[in-house]
């Protein structure tokens, strides 16, 4: 089937900066544009509970008070900052959502990058990392265990409220629905169109990190979620150099050497601060973040040899990547899972 011969329907509004969108076949369950907006309403929900960019939220005032004792924290506040503890620990420290300290040193809380003297730098890294977070499981609540450390969910946010999003949405009986944040967090259920042989998920583009317009890939997401993490648009330049926002945690200075970092997940919040701390990573996080027959896959962007781009490709194959021609792209596929049985 042709893609213009899907009819959908598309309910966007303006959400943690950026542009959320519910999308779903059109028809397909009664009542679309009442729960698609239902959806939206619960991401503006959420955006009040952890924007650290209001006064109000619960995270703004963790990061004011929790330094001097114990926060009580609502569940859903809570579900998310245990997240974010187990993947600081599964990526190494590479993710963290504990390192708000050194996103203001850089400046880019406010989008007004500078680099930090060496002396604010060493405060903010010292103040920074879920170490000095704990989480009290029993009753809900968050401590900090020395002054100075702020949370910030810039690389977990979206996709976070993303999944609550979706959820919502299959509660409510939408068999069939993409969601999407800024087009670089996006989580899909069931397929996108009517069930026809051959047809399955939701084929999303992947932008291409240095050609604005095109495509690098289409990926097609079968129940699956996936992130994307770059500098591309997010930076400052000083001095001639190009310091781009995505900040390594374990020393506080710009990730450097990878152009950008896609991961799929089960879920949007995983994807997210996976593709996150792989850019941070760069391709020896490969092993820690894509583990071979595992259920996390990855597409990550270097720069390779004589002004070619290098993608490699981990856990994926050409049933769900497909990748557009280009002169100078070098392509390798890594921890390629077995094709499926043949059909009898």
């Amino acid at each position: 089937m042709a893609e213009e011969e899907l009819n959908t329907l598309v309910v966007g509004r303006e959400a943690m900066a950026c542009r959320f969108e519910v999308v779903l076949n059109a028809g397909e369950v009664p009542g679309d544009t009442e729960l698609a907006i239902a959806a939206l309403d619960l991401v503006d929900k959420l955006e009040e509970r952890i924007s650290i960019y209001r006064e109000s939220s619960e995270l703004s005032r963790i990061n004011a008070t929790a330094a001097a004792g114990w926060v009580d924290v609502s569940a859903e506040v809570f579900d998310l900052l245990q997240r974010a503890r187990d993947l600081h620990a599964r990526t190494a420290g590479a993710f963290d959502i504990a390192a708000g300290s050194i996103v203001r040193a850089w400046g880019f809380l406010r989008r007004q990058g500078r680099t930090p003297d060496e002396a604010a730098l060493a405060e903010a890294v010292a103040a920074s990392g879920m170490q000095w977070v704990q989480l009290d499981e029993s009753r809900c609540r968050v401590r900090f265990l020395r002054p100075g450390v702020e949370i910030n969910p810039g690389a977990i946010g979206k996709g976070w409220a993303l999944d609550r999003a979706l959820e919502q949405l299959a509660a409510a009986g939408a068999p069939s629905v993409l969601v999407h944040g800024g087009q670089s967090s996006v989580r899909a259920l069931g397929t996108q169109g009517p069930a026809v042989p051959g047809r399955h998920g939701w084929r999303v583009g992947l932008r291409h990190p240095l050609r604005p317009g095109r495509r690098l890939a289409t990926i097609t997401l079968d129940d699956r979620a996936l992130g994307t993490s770059g500098s591309g648009t997010q930076f400052f330049i000083e001095r001639g150099m190009k310091l781009g926002h995505i900040l390594d945690p374990r020393s506080g200075r710009p990730a450097e050497g990878v152009i950008s970092a896609t991961v799929i997940a089960d879920s949007a919040a995983d994807a997210d601060a996976l593709a996150t701390a792989l850019y941070v990573l760069g391709p020896g996080g490969l092993p820690l973040i894509a583990l071979q027959a595992g259920t996390v896959s990855a597409i990550l962007v270097m720069p390779g040899a004589a002004a070619t781009i290098r993608v490699v490709l981990a856990n994926l194959d050409e049933r769900t990547v497909e990748i557009e021609p280009e002169a100078g792209l070098e392509v390798e596929w890594i921890a390629k899972p077995p094709a499926p049985p043949a059909t009898p």
